[in-house]
């Protein structure tokens, strides 16, 4: 009896070119994964996309002076490029820029919005006085403040793992002009995650197949307690948040961009003229793959999950 098995690929961001670690780390073990099952006879679906958005590419197209949208398109037709030469047998290779990624990224928002799991509040952010402006996720750098690793960006330390809030940064500065930021508030809004943790805890414990370090490092962070993150940021390049009032935010890149497995898998039904037909990957016995980089982890192995357990009804990762 065929198995359906859904593919779900690290979305590369779209501000440099991939090097050969990437490709072999995170694209050719997806790919003879896909041909496998395929030869198998099984329905396969295996889904990626260009990360268009965020400060990774904000960051880039400052440092070019050139508009986000100039970069993001060069590094997708690249990524494309690199596809077919290489042999990758993605079904779809996408952007979250599309219409349709913009349109499932908004409605999983506000159906966690309207379910209780998403909440405004405000929060203190760092803010560079120099070049007026608030400094999210890459735009700042300082010290980590649980294993002290320098060059540790706003919003995760790539060294130890641990997401981070701006401002627990020790000694920060502005990747812009290195000066100094100051502490100010502004309003977002908030994924409820530490409602999740027991939830995610059990269901975790359960998944004595995942590969030891995923999944030891998966409890060791939900063992030591969730907190509530911020999934909107103050920037002007990407999804914007679909609250009145919030006009001038967007939805935070990592919030957005796993919701792109959903979108792409949305968006490959539709080409194949059967627009529900996404549905025979997401629901039912059908099995979900995620390959991704190490760095990628508590986000395709917490916070993913606990989005698709606030939203309901689609399937939770069965590897990561």
């Amino acid at each position: 009896m065929s198995e359906r098995i859904f593919i779900g690929v690290a979305w590369p961001y779209a501000n440099g070119s991939l090097h050969l670690g990437q490709v072999a780390g995170a694209y050719l073990p997806p790919d003879i994964f896909a041909r496998y099952h395929r030869l198998k006879g099984n329905e396969v679906l295996m889904v990626s996309g260009s990360d268009q958005h965020g400060t990774p590419i904000t960051l880039r197209a400052d440092q070019e002076g050139k508009k986000p949208e100039e970069i993001a398109a060069r590094y997708h037709q690249e990524f494309l490029d690199s596809w077919q030469k290489l042999g990758i047998s993605f079904d779809l290779f996408t952007s979250t820029d599309t219409p349709n990624h913009h349109k499932v990224a908004q409605d999983l928002f506000l159906t966690l919005k309207d379910k209780g799991h998403i909440y405004k509040d405000t929060m203190a952010l760092l803010y560079c006085p120099s070049c007026h402006r608030f400094l999210p996720d890459r735009y700042v750098e300082g010290t980590c403040p649980y294993c002290r690793f320098e060059g540790t960006r706003g919003d995760q330390c790539d060294n130890c793992g641990k997401p981070l809030n701006p401002v627990e940064l020790i000694d920060p500065y502005c990747r812009i002009c290195s000066a100094l930021p100051e502490v100010r508030e502004s309003e977002h809004f908030f994924l409820r995650l530490s409602a999740f943790n027991q939830q995610l805890l059990d269901w975790v414990k359960g998944q004595s197949h995942w590969k030891p370090n995923v999944l030891n490092f998966t409890i060791n962070l939900l063992t030591e307690g969730l907190k509530d993150r911020a999934i909107t940021r103050d920037i002007e390049w990407g999804i914007p948040v679909p609250v009145p009032g919030f006009e001038d935010k967007r939805i935070y890149v990592w919030f957005e961009a796993v919701i792109g497995y959903l979108s792409a898998s949305k968006e490959w039904a539709g080409s194949c003229g059967d627009e529900e037909r996404w549905r025979d990957f997401w629901q039912g016995d059908a099995k979900s793959y995620y390959f991704i980089g190490k760095d990628n982890i508590p986000f395709h192995t917490i916070i993913w999950p606990a989005m698709l357990m606030g939203y309901g009804g689609l399937n939770l990762p069965y590897d990561v």
